[in-house]
């Protein structure tokens, strides 16, 4: 079924005419280079998933809008900010990203295209390793040719479209290719010519195949009916 959306008129192009939503969970040493990029968004939202590090502290100090969840749980953590988001255009991020020069201007170029109603950015790992530069690429396929990025590339959609599909399920895991699977039933959901940095600590920490194999099965697993909850365990 092809279902119409209407986009505002508004000039989203400028931080502005944001609100951005940020999942957080023990994540001072890195969060507030992102909060330093995003000063001049119309709504910065960090949620806190139990923080006992100081990422709270960081985030108010550095004027955020701070909401708590009773429990690590990102699903639940983004739907709580988008519920209490007020823009019409939101961007989803996490706490370990760095975002390309002008990324609100890239990210409006592709929603106002004719039937896209999400977008996201190419994946770029602060790591060295030709390994890593080989997970960009497939990573980049996938995300381009099959439509499927997921959360640590970011995803911008307007907030009337967030609604219409149903936004975030408050899961643990695979929050972000659960969403992802249903807009792709409304439109296009396509990347951005620009990447995002993001911290290369859990491939260095399990290595690049065995992070990926472990990935992998997991969404396999999900596909086949494996609860979300019963997954995070494994994870």
């Amino acid at each position: 079924m092809e279902i119409a959306i209407v986009m505002e008129m508004a000039n989203f192009r400028e931080p502005g005419q944001w609100s951005v939503v940020i999942p957080v969970l023990n994540e001072v040493e890195l969060l507030g280079g992102l909060l330093a990029q995003l000063q001049d968004v119309a709504e910065l939202i960090v949620v806190d998933g139990g923080s006992s590090d100081g990422s709270c502290e960081l985030a108010l100090l550095m004027g955020a809008k701070l909401l708590r969840c009773s429990c690590a749980n990102r699903g639940a953590q983004l739907a709580h900010g988008a519920l209490q988001a007020r823009g019409s255009h939101l961007f989803f991020v996490h706490a370990d990203a760095r975002l390309p020069a002008g990324w609100c201007g890239l990210l409006a170029d592709c929603l106002e295209q004719p039937g896209v109603i999400a977008a996201a950015f190419r994946l770029r790992v602060q790591a060295g390793g030709w390994r890593l530069r080989l997970l960009e690429f497939f990573v980049h396929l996938r995300s381009s040719w099959r439509e499927l990025p997921y959360g640590d590339q970011g995803l911008a959609i307007t907030k009337q479209t967030y609604g219409l599909v149903g936004g975030f399920q408050p899961i643990p895991l695979m929050e972000d290719l659960d969403l992802v699977q249903r807009l792709k039933k409304l439109g296009s959901v396509v990347i951005a010519p620009a990447a995002i940095t993001v911290s290369g600590r859990r491939w260095q920490r399990l290595g690049v195949w065995r992070s990926c194999w472990r990935n992998a099965k997991l969404r396999v697993a999900w596909r086949r009916g494996v609860s979300a909850e019963i997954l995070q365990k494994q994870y």
